[in-house]
């Protein structure tokens, strides 16, 4: 695959992305603002698309605090992608809503360049729980999900555990415990998940997405994931009896 050939490449280096400033309007009165990231040669065909989820201390209304950890970082840092990057911006004393960033997915979906059987979700802390959630709620929508020092239902395991997760967490996380993510792998595993991947950092504390992020194979892994593509069956026409 050229594009998992291409983040292999220690030599390759993706021209900077394009950065917009957009709004989705959930609702009649919610609006949800986010950064756009557009790849080099956006124009030609369709593209993956990565989803990015802060942490709390990065809510509010100026997006430029969106751009402090993770992705986004990446990108103001002058890293290009090969994929599409969201990093949409959640109010002020407000966390993730599942259903907004479920309708977010779609809209962009069919508003951009985007390839519907890629498309992936990640987020940090208050984003890593966001991104339990919604893979939870519309497991049908994301090809993966990356959750980081972040937790979710286990009783949810049923649905999750033919989705491709990669989740990493802190072992001396004192936000938010790495039981949190351990319930999740214990839950998965018991209702017979096989696509699950956990990673624990025995010395990190919250701030366990600095090593995620930059753990040279996530990026790579997260473009092998693809979702099946639903062909439908032809059926076949007999000769009429003489």
């Amino acid at each position: 695959m050229r594009i998992l050939a291409l983040l292999l490449a220690p030599a390759v280096a993706f021209a900077a992305p394009v950065e917009t400033s957009e709004v989705f309007t959930v609702g009649k009165e919610q609006e949800l603002h986010y950064l756009q990231y557009l790849p080099e040669q956006y124009d030609e065909g369709t593209h993956p698309l990565v989803i990015f989820l802060h942490g709390a201390g990065e809510r509010g209304d100026s997006l430029e605090m969106v751009k402090k950890h993770g992705p986004p970082k990446t990108a103001m840092d002058g890293h290009g992608f090969p994929f599409i990057l969201i990093a949409p911006q959640c109010p002020a004393e407000r966390w993730w809503n599942p259903d907004e960033i479920i309708a977010l997915t779609r809209e962009l979906t069919k508003k951009l360049r985007v390839d519907p059987t890629r498309v992936h979700l990640t987020g940090l802390s208050m984003g890593g729980f966001g991104t339990w959630a919604c893979l939870a709620k519309a497991p049908e929508l994301y090809a993966c999900g990356v959750p980081i020092c972040g937790g979710g239902d286990p009783s949810s395991a049923g649905t999750l555990k033919n989705i491709p997760i990669w989740a990493f967490h802190g072992d001396q996380d004192d936000v938010v415990p790495a039981t949190k993510t351990r319930e999740m792998e214990k839950a998965i595993l018991a209702a017979g998940g096989t696509r699950l991947r956990t990673s624990y950092y025995p010395d990190a504390k919250h701030d366990s997405w600095s090593q995620a992020y930059s753990t040279p194979a996530l990026f790579a892994w997260m473009m092998l994931q693809q979702r099946p593509v639903k062909t439908t069956k032809r059926m076949k026409i007999l000769p009429a009896s003489p």
